[in-house]
């Protein structure tokens, strides 16, 4: 691939990434806050393509000038780009239950338990919850309504679960955070539906067959479909 064609795919490259860090796009590889990184790199690559332009013009222009010839770079070298036009054009779905059930839990014991409204219902994170109810023994939240929204999976013997996928930093490294639901559960349940839970505290809990890790239950009163959230990652639980 001559100079040209390496600008070119920096440039496409930089504007790709322009793009997802300007839309919504970006959650899908990475944590929110690294939006800042994701344009910056756009950036820097749409300089360097710029500037690989500019270097090759000048460098042309003296071969010009010194008789030289250039030998023409197949053509088949553009190939390249294609992948890179399938990652603009095609955006990859968030994790779902399909990578959650086949994942260990990636529940961990929170550094402190921040206070909680003294009235209302609780409206928490999935992570928040469940970290609560396994590792504080659910005490800031027995005879409490709470609500959690996350999205369905159902385990091999059927058990529903509402999951967040949990990240460090990017997709790569998304992990499930399960919660298991008992109660007044809806009749007929779709995996990756994400639902609004209300519901109740309950000490029952289950081991993740994946990996023995601690899931807790929460005891359903009513549940409501949603839309799936703008972030689809939960980042909580590393805060």
């Amino acid at each position: 691939m001559n100079r040209q064609s390496q600008a070119a795919v920096l440039f496409l490259l930089g504007a790709a990434l322009l793009h997802a860090g300007t839309t919504d796009l970006y959650l899908r590889y990475v944590k929110s806050g690294l939006r800042p990184l994701v344009l910056a790199a756009g950036a820097v690559l749409i300089v360097a393509a710029l500037a690989t332009v500019w270097y090759e013009r000048r460098r042309a222009k003296a071969r010009g000038k010194d008789g030289a010839h250039s030998h023409p770079e197949p053509r088949v070298s553009w190939l390249l780009v294609l992948p890179l036009l399938a990652l603009i054009l095609v955006a990859p779905p968030a994790l779902g239950s399909y990578s959650a059930t086949r994942t260990g839990t990636a529940l961990q014991e929170p550094l402190a338990y921040p206070p909680l409204p003294a009235t209302g219902p609780l409206s928490l994170s999935l992570v928040d919850y469940a970290g609560r109810a396994v590792y504080d023994h659910g005490r800031t939240l027995a005879g409490r309504e709470v609500k959690v929204t996350g999205f369905v999976a159902l385990d091999h013997d059927g058990t529903p679960y509402l999951i967040r996928m949990a990240l460090n930093c990017c997709a790569a490294d998304a992990q499930p955070v399960k919660v298991a639901l008992t109660g007044r559960i809806p009749p007929v349940l779709q995996p990756d539906t994400w639902l609004t839970v209300t519901g109740t505290y309950t000490p029952r809990r289950t081991e993740d067959p994946v990996n023995g890790g601690p899931i807790p239950f929460l005891k359903v009163t009513a549940a409501e479909p949603v839309k799936a959230p703008r972030d689809p990652y939960d980042e909580s639980w590393n805060n």
